[in-house]
């Protein structure tokens, strides 16, 4: 029935290849929040950088990740993901290009901190990519039924999230083989080659090509529903993130999404290649190898988060892996050796894995009607925390010397605690609704 439908409709894809284009989309535009964190050592060192001013360079892709993620995501509820998603991409090649063009014209000898404006400018221009996140996630989930939210969204974060971590092992790698420069030239054309792949095979939901064949929204809906598709779009930017902005709800999985993804691990996969170098006195490979290992574990290990989101319900799952997330912070916090430190890493890369699964699980359920919108303000704003949380880890460095990098873990204990109540009290008060709705 489904075949013979689409063949009425001259509708072309399927959710699954919707789901992996997606992903693939994710993979690429991720990869640019650690566009200077892969070499972090590197550039404090060639640009005689201080530990808080090495964290506004390494969160300079943040800024842009932040701003453009509310825009972006909201604008998918109007035109579809995938003309958002070759804009930012294509910024991304843009600033990598900058970068790529200064390495080769002044490293080593003349790179100094007198580049160190336009290597932020570029910086900012590059992390354009961070904002596919709030771009895919609406898009995926209108390929998606509600029932299957947790699986689909799983498997896009799940696998599109670990291109920061296969980055931060690959681009030192090369570095050792061809040099930073040429290193960069490599990253670039990966970008451009992923972004060439997306834009051949990526389409868009059902819905969205049903209304630009000029189907009314209502009509569009209904072929959709028969398709097994039940989370739609508000209509347009403006009323996606007015709607999503309206409900409460949207902005305490804003805070949430902050401490698990958007100022904790993502900030992690951008510090993390500095901490063990710096801190462990690991070769700049080695040092890339371990930071790899947490941002490809904490994102492959979003994919069950995803099927326990499903089956247990967000707020229980979300509750219990935030504290996961304070154990390990705890660990690092206390830890100066290398095995104990790695142990931690696992643990708070385990609770930031499965909340990021949780809290986006959330969305289409306490923002049905305005996903796109609440995936804009959630990663946008939520985003926005590795803007805090890089320079203030750097800030522990230039306050209590090498022992300060341990010691700013202790901000994750804090605040995954804190997001652990938050998550029991939503588990509370949404029973409490469902039973007076009764």
């Amino acid at each position: 029935m489904s075949q013979q439908l689409k063949k009425k409709h001259k509708l072309i894809g399927t959710p699954f290849l919707g789901l992996w284009t997606s992903t693939l989309g994710l993979f690429a535009g991720l990869t640019t929040i650690v566009l200077y964190g892969v070499a972090g050592a590197e550039f404090k060192e060639s640009l005689g950088l201080s530990g808080a001013m090495l964290g506004i360079l390494l969160s300079s892709p943040h800024l842009s990740k932040a701003i453009l993620r509310i825009p972006f995501g909201a604008w998918v509820d109007e035109v579809g993901g995938k003309k958002p998603f070759l804009i930012l991409l294509g910024c991304s090649i843009l600033g990598l290009t900058g970068i790529t063009t200064l390495l080769y014209l002044y490293y080593p000898n003349e790179f100094d901190s007198s580049l160190f404006p336009l290597l932020l400018f570029f910086g900012v221009l590059g992390g354009a990519g961070g904002a596919t996140f709030t771009v895919g996630a609406p898009q995926t989930s209108y390929w998606f039924p509600k029932n299957r939210q947790g699986y689909a969204l799983g498997v896009y974060a799940g696998f599109g999230n670990i291109g920061p971590g296969v980055l931060n092992y690959v681009i030192p790698v090369l570095i050792g083989v061809i040099g930073l420069a040429a290193a960069y030239l490599s990253w670039l054309l990966f970008l451009v080659f992923a972004t060439l792949i997306y834009a051949y095979f990526a389409m868009d939901s059902y819905y969205f090509q049903l209304k630009k064949k000029g189907e009314t929204d209502e009509r569009a809906k209904c072929i959709g529903n028969d398709l097994e598709q039940d989370v739609f779009p508000s209509g347009s930017t403006r009323e996606s993130l007015k709607k999503s902005a309206s409900n409460y709800r949207t902005w305490i999985l804003v805070f949430l999404y902050s401490i698990s993804f958007g100022g904790g691990f993502t900030a992690l996969a951008a510090w993390f290649p500095t901490y063990w170098t710096l801190f462990h006195d690991m070769d700049i490979v080695s040092a890339g190898l371990v930071a790899a290992i947490f941002t490809i574990y904490g994102s492959v290990i979003r994919v069950p988060g995803g099927k326990f989101t499903d089956k247990y319900g967000g707020e229980i799952v979300a509750a219990m892996s935030f504290g996961i997330m304070a154990i390990g912070a705890l660990v690092l916090v206390m830890s100066s050796a290398f095995y104990s430190s790695f142990i931690g890493m696992l643990i708070i890369g385990t609770g930031m894995g499965i909340a990021n699964a949780a809290v986006f699980g959330l969305v289409p359920k306490y923002v049905p009607d305005a996903v796109g919108g609440a995936s804009g303000w959630i990663g946008g704003v939520g985003g926005a925390g590795t803007l805090i949380i890089i320079p203030l880890l750097g800030f522990f460095v230039d306050t209590y010397g090498q022992i300060g990098y341990a010691r700013g873990f202790i901000v994750f204990v804090i605040l995954s605690t804190l997001c652990s109540l938050i998550s029991i009290a939503l588990r509370v008060n949404n029973k409490k609704l469902n039973y007076q709705g009764k």
